[in-house]
């Protein structure tokens, strides 16, 4: 039985380095950032642009969930609403997997400090804080579990 685990939690909160670090110890796994699967220039969200990005996840997640070589597969993606998550099973293959959902979360005074050495780094844009903080209330509205990142 293969596991998929899907990990949400807002920009900046830690999602990459956590998922990176599961790919590390997990036997046997792979990791797909859903970024990944829509990095354009411009970014552009429509309906059209929202469609094209989950079919891209769904594609490579279910061709992970199908090939041998993997036991455990790791998503990450921002998954701030419940619907976003729903769809995203409701797409895949999970026959012969079990489904852990977990958000990632931090306090207001953490996630603005990580954002803002982001920003000095040259990989965030400074508008990101708000909306990354606005999105925080929402993960703990979510169906699954929540980790908080100042105890990892």
């Amino acid at each position: 039985m293969k596991t998929l685990y899907l990990i949400g939690g807002t920009m900046g909160v830690g999602k990459t380095a956590v998922c990176q670090r599961m790919n590390e110890l997990l036997a046997s796994s792979v990791f797909l950032d859903g970024d990944w699967c829509w990095n354009a220039n411009p970014f552009q969200v429509t309906d059209e642009t929202k469609n094209m990005v989950m079919d891209n996840i769904c594609h490579l997640l279910n061709n992970f969930i199908h090939c041998s070589a993997y036991e455990n597969i790791v998503f990450s993606w921002v998954m701030h609403r419940q619907d976003v998550i729903d769809d995203l099973i409701g797409r895949l293959d999970t026959s012969r997997c079990t489904v852990k959902v977990f958000s990632l979360v931090c306090d207001e005074k953490t996630l603005r400090e990580r954002l803002q050495k982001d920003i000095a780094n040259g990989i965030r844009t400074a508008d990101v804080i708000n909306r990354s903080i606005a999105r925080l209330p929402l993960y703990h509205r979510l169906n699954g579990g929540r980790i908080s990142w100042s105890l990892l």
